[in-house]
C-alpha cells in the first residue's frame, strides 16, 4: 500500500527492499542531480492494538469522530507518514517540488529498527541526501507549534526472577520459602529513592547538565499543570526533585516498569505461591548516556541486589542513542519558517520525552541530520487504545511541508 500510494503521487522509482524482518519501502523522485535532496523517513508498523475491548472501534478500521481520525498507527506514524506522500503528490500535480525527494518508510521501528541500521550501512549511496525529515514527534499544542530539538535514548530489559521448581501452596509454604513476585517487586522499588532518584550506580555518571539558562528557555513553552492532571485524570504529578514535570519527562532520564507478571492471574481465587515473577522495565536515556552501559549497569545492580533465596535473569531487547539536534542549520531553519508561515507563529524548539533510535545511526552513518517536524499531539494515545489523529493536524501537515521543501531549496542555493 505504500509502495502504491507513491508511485500513485508521482515517484519515478519505487521499490520494497527486503530484509531479515520487514521490508522497507524506498521510493524516489530526482528532478534535477543539482538540486538538494530532502530524504523523508517513517514507519508503517505500529504498537499491538492490546487491549482490544478498551477501543471504542475496531483498531484497524480508521473512524472520524469528533474531528480525529482514530485507528491505531492514526498518529504513530501511518498518518504522519502518508501526510507527506500526499503533500508530495500535491507538489507533483502542480509542477512544484523544489528539490529531489527520497522516501524511507520501514517496518521495524517499534522494535528497534535493527534491520533498517543493516540497510542504511548498506545503502549510502542510494541514500544519499542533503537533510532528512521525519514527522514522527509532537506539537506543544495546535496553536503553539513547536519542533523538537532532542530525543531520549532507550535501554529496554526484561527481568526474571525465580523461587521454588514449580508453584506451591500459599498456606503450606508460605512462611518458609520466597515469594518471587514480592522479591521482585521489592527489587523494583529499591531502583529509585524518595526523590524519585535511580540508584542504580554509575547511572547518573554521563548525564547531560542542562544549564540553568537553558533551563530558563524551556520553561518558557506553555505547561497548564492542572489541565495536564485533568486530561489523565490523575491528582499530582510526580518528577524527580528539583526538576519540573515538562523537565522530567524531557531532559531527565527514567526508569519505569511497563508490565509485570506472575502467578495466578484468571478469575477467581488460587492461592499459590508463584514459581517465577517477571517484568519489562525501560529506561529513557539523555544525552552522553551510552545505552550499552546502562544496561550492564542494570544487569550488574539487578543481580547484586537479589537476595540469596532467588535467581535473577536479565534479557536485553532494544535500545537507541539520546540525540540533540541543532537549530542553527539550514534544514531547521526552513522548517522553522514553514511552520511560521502555516501557523502564523514561530515555532519552539522543545526537547521530545520519546525515543527515535534511528535518528542518531542516520547522523552516524549517512552524515545527516534530522528534522523533526511532527504534527501530532501528547494526548493522542499513541501506544493506548483509542489512538487517534487530529483533522487538523493531518491537513496543517500536508500544507506545512511543501513550505519547508521550497525554504530548504532556496536555502541550499
Amino acid at each position: 500500500m505504500v509502495k502504491q500510494s507513491l508511485i500513485d503521487a508521482g515517484a519515478d522509482l519505487v521499490e520494497i527492499c527486503e530484509t531479515a524482518g520487514h521490508p522497507i519501502v524506498y521510493g524516489e523522485k530526482i528532478i534535477d542531480a543539482s538540486l538538494p535532496t530532502v530524504l523523508v523517513y517513517g514507519h508503517y508498523d505500529v504498537q499491538p492494538a492490546d487491549p482490544v475491548e478498551l477501543w471504542h472501534s475496531p483498531p484497524f478500521d480508521p473512524v472520524i469522530k469528533d474531528g480525529k481520525i482514530y485507528a491505531r498507527g492514526s498518529a504513530d506514524d501511518k498518518g504522519q507518514v502518508f501526510m507527506h506522500v500526499k503533500a508530495f503528490e500535491i507538489m507533483m500535480k502542480n509542477n512544484a517540488l523544489p528539490c529531489n525527494v527520497k522516501f524511507m518508510i520501514e517496518g521495524e521501528e517499534e522494535v528497534g529498527s535493527v534491520n533498517l541500521g543493516i540497510f542504511v550501512k548498506a545503502n549510502k549511496e542510494k541514500l544519499a541526501a542533503d537533510v532528512i525529515v521525519i514527522s514522527d514527534t509532537s506539537l506543544i499544542a495546535n496553536d503553539v507549534p513547536s519542533i523538537t530539538v532532542g530525543l531520549r535514548g532507550l535501554s529496554y530489559v526484561e527481568v526474571e526472577v525465580v523461587g521454588p521448581n514449580k508453584d506451591l501452596h500459599s498456606g503450606v509454604y508460605g512462611g518458609a520459602v520466597d515469594n518471587p513476585v514480592n522479591v521482585l517487586c521489592d527489587m523494583i522499588s529499591k531502583m529509585k529513592d524518595a526523590d524519585g532518584h535511580i540508584t542504580i550506580e554509575g547511572f547518573y555518571d554521563d548525564v547531560e547538565i542542562v544549564s540553568d539558562a537553558d533551563r530558563a528557555e524551556m520553561a518558557k513553552a506553555p505547561f497548564d499543570e492542572e489541565a495536564f492532571k485533568k486530561g489523565l485524570g490523575i491528582k499530582a504529578t510526580r518528577s524527580e526533585k528539583g526538576f519540573s514535570a515538562p523537565e522530567g519527562s524531557s531532559i531527565r532520564p527514567t526508569l519505569d516498569v511497563n508490565g509485570i507478571w506472575g502467578g495466578y492471574i484468571g478469575e477467581g481465587a488460587k492461592t499459590v505461591l508463584p514459581s517465577k515473577a517477571q517484568a519489562k522495565i525501560s529506561m529513557r536515556l539523555v544525552p552522553y548516556q551510552d545505552p550499552a552501559k546502562i544496561t550492564q549497569l542494570f544487569k550488574e545492580h539487578f543481580e547484586r541486589i537479589a537476595p540469596p533465596s532467588v535467581s535473577v535473569k536479565v534479557t536485553p531487547h532494544h535500545g537507541g542513542d539520546p540525540l540533540v539536534i541543532p537549530t542553527d542549520f539550514p534544514g531547521y531553519r526552513a522548517a522553522s519558517k514553514a511552520m511560521e508561515e502555516s501557523f502564523g507563529k514561530t515555532p519552539i524548539p522543545v526537547r521530545g520525552g520519546g525515543s527515535i533510535p534511528i535518528v542518531a545511526l542516520f547522523e552516524k552513518e549517512l552524515g545527516l541530520k534530522s528534522i523533526l517536524m511532527g504534527f501530532g499531539l501528547n494526548s493522542d494515545d499513541i501506544h493506548s487504545p483509542n489512538e487517534h489523529y487530529g483533522v487538523f493536524n493531518y491537513l496543517k501537515g500536508i500544507e506545512t511541508i511543501p513550505l519547508f521543501f521550497n525554504h530548504f531549496a532556496k536555502a541550499s542555493k
